[in-house]
C-alpha cells in the first residue's frame, strides 16, 4: 500500500471522501517512495518492536511498519484521516489505532496513549519499543522531548521534523541553534541526521525544509543522571534567558532555594567565572552543572 502514497493517489483519495489537508494539524503527506522507505530502514524495525507512529495520515506509512514490526500503535487526532486510514489498515491484525491528541499539553503525553502503549508492550516479550513517525511540525518538539520522560523509554526516535529543528538538536556549543533541547536530547541520545528533505517531497509542499532524525536512546548516558525530571527543568531554566550569564540565570531559577553566596560556592568549586554562559557549556559541562546543583539542593533538604 506505501506504493499509493503518491500526489495522485493523495488528491484523488481526498477528493472521493470530501477532505482538504489540515494545515491546523500539520498534515503535510511523504510521497517520495524512496524517503518513506529511507525512513523505516533507519528505524531497523525488527519483528520484536512494538511502534508509535503519531500522525497515521493515511495508513501509507503504517502499513509499511505493520509489515515489519509486532505491533504498531498509530495516532491520529484528525476523526475523518482517522477513518480514512482505517479502511487502508483493515487487513492488519497487528495495528492499534487510537483517533486522539497524543498530547494532553505540551509537557505530557496524552494518558490514553500511554496506556494502549503499556498495554500493547506487555504483550511482547523482550521487545523493544520505537517512535517511528513522519511528525506534524506542531508537535514535533513536545513528542519527542517529552517521550524521554515517561516511564515507557523508546530505543529509539527516528521522525522527519523541521530542518531547524534537527539542527537544533545535533547543535554545538556557541552556535545560534545550540538549546536547551539540545542539551536534553544529547543528554539521553545519540543523535544524527539521516537526511535532508525538500519540500517538494511533501503534498502540500511546505515552505520550510525537512529532515530525517535518528535519535537512539543511551542507557549508558540516561544513567549518569540522577533525577531526570530535576535535569530536564535545569537544563530548560538555563536558557529561558540565553544570553545573560550563567550567574544571574541560576540566581533567579533558584530563587528562594538558594542565596547567592550559595549559588556562588557552587560555581566556583566548578571553576566557572562570572562571564560565563550557559550556551558555552558543552553538554558534559551542565550534565556537571546540573549534578551540582541537584546535589546542593538535596543537601540543604530543598528537593
Amino acid at each position: 500500500m506505501v506504493s499509493k502514497q503518491t500526489v495522485s493517489y493523495l488528491t484523488q483519495r481526498f477528493r472521493e471522501v470530501g477532505l482538504e489537508p489540515d494545515s491546523r494539524h500539520g498534515q503535510n503527506f511523504l510521497i517520495d517512495l524512496n524517503l518513506i522507505n529511507l525512513l523505516v530502514d533507519s528505524a531497523d524495525i525488527q519483528p520484536n518492536d512494538l511502534v508509535l507512529e503519531i500522525g497515521t495520515g493515511t495508513g501509507s506509512l503504517t502499513a509499511l511498519m505493520a509489515a515489519k514490526a509486532a505491533h504498531v500503535i498509530t495516532v491520529e487526532i484528525d476523526t475523518h484521516l482517522h477513518q480514512l486510514a482505517r479502511e487502508e489498515l483493515e487487513e492488519f491484525d497487528n495495528v492499534t489505532m487510537v483517533q486522539q491528541d497524543a498530547l494532553r499539553n505540551k509537557n505530557n503525553f496524552n494518558p490514553i496513549v500511554l496506556e494502549t502503549i503499556q498495554n500493547r508492550f506487555s504483550e511482547i516479550p523482550g521487545g523493544r519499543f520505537k517512535l517511528v513517525a513522519n511528525l506534524p511540525y506542531n508537535v514535533a518538539t513536545p513528542i519527542i522531548s517529552n517521550l524521554l520522560l515517561t516511564e515507557i523509554l523508546p530505543t529509539s526516535m527516528t521522525v522527519t521534523i523541521q530542518k531547524e529543528l534537527a539542527d537544533r538538536i545535533v547543535a554545538v556549543p556557541s552556535t545560534k541553534d545550540y538549546s536547551a533541547l539540545s542539551i536534553w536530547m544529547q543528554s539521553l541520545c545519540d543523535c544524527r541526521i539521516v537526511r535532508v528533505l525538500g519540500p517538494g517531497v511533501f503534498w502540500p509542499r511546505p515552505k520550510v525544509h525537512s529532515a530525517i532524525i535518528h535519535l537512539e536512546h543511551s542507557l549508558e548516558k540516561r544513567g549518569r543522571i540522577t533525577d531526570v525530571r530535576f535535569y530536564h527543568e535545569f537544563v530548560r531554566s538555563l536558557f529561558f534567558h540565553r544570553r545573560k550569564f550563567l550567574r544571574s540565570v541560576i540566581i533567579s531559577s533558584c530563587k528562594g532555594k538558594l542565596d547567592k553566596p550559595e549559588v556562588d560556592e557552587v560555581l566556583a568549586a566548578l571553576k566557572l567565572g562570572p562571564n560565563a554562559r550557559a550556551e558555552e557549556l558543552p553538554v558534559e559541562g551542565i550534565l556537571e552543572l546540573g549534578e551540582a546543583f541537584r546535589q546542593k539542593l538535596h543537601d540543604l533538604g530543598k528537593i
